[in-house]
C-alpha cells in the first residue's frame, strides 16, 4: 500500500523568522504559523478555530524567509510532516510534529522592487520560481 505525506497551508506567521546556519554552513529558518478555520455549529452559530504550526525552511528559502518576512505575514506553504524525538538534559523526552517546507511563497504584496514572492525548493539554484503564478487578493481566502 502506498503512502503520502503532503501538507498545504495558508496562514499568518506570528513571529519573524528564526534564522540560523548549522555546522557545515546550510541556512535553516523556523517559522510559526496561524491557520484560522471558520466553521458553523449544528445551532447556526458560527465559530473560529486556529492552529499553530512550526514549520521547517532550508537553504536559500531559508534565508529569503529571514530576509523578507515578519511577524502577520501571509504565506503559503508545501511541504511534508515530520515527527522527532530527543531527550532533554535532565532526562526527559520530547516530541514535536512539524512541518518541513518544500516550497514556500509569500503572500503578501511587494514592499520594493527586490522583494521575493515565490520559494522552490525543487530548484535550490533558482529563489523565483516562474512557473506558480501569484495568486491575486481575490485568491486568498482571508
Amino acid at each position: 500500500m502506498a503512502s503520502l505525506n503532503k501538507v498545504l497551508l495558508i496562514g499568518h506567521l506570528t513571529k519573524d523568522p528564526e534564522l540560523r546556519y548549522i555546522a557545515n554552513g546550510s541556512a535553516v529558518a523556523n517559522l510559526r504559523m496561524a491557520i484560522n478555520r471558520t466553521y458553523k455549529l449544528v445551532s447556526g452559530e458560527q465559530k473560529e478555530d486556529v492552529c499553530y504550526v512550526t514549520v521547517v525552511v532550508w537553504r536559500k528559502q531559508a534565508e529569503a524567509a529571514g530576509e523578507y518576512l515578519k511577524k502577520g505575514d501571509p504565506l503559503f506553504v508545501e511541504g511534508r510532516l515530520q515527527s522527532r524525538s530527543w531527550e532533554t538534559e535532565d532526562g526527559q523526552k520530547r516530541n514535536v510534529l512539524e512541518v518541513v517546507a518544500e516550497r514556500i511563497q509569500f503572500l503578501s504584496k511587494a514592499k520594493n522592487s527586490g522583494n521575493i514572492e515565490n520559494v522552490d525548493t525543487a530548484n535550490s539554484a533558482d529563489i523565483g520560481s516562474p512557473e506558480v503564478p501569484t495568486p491575486s487578493d481575490e485568491d486568498i481566502p482571508f
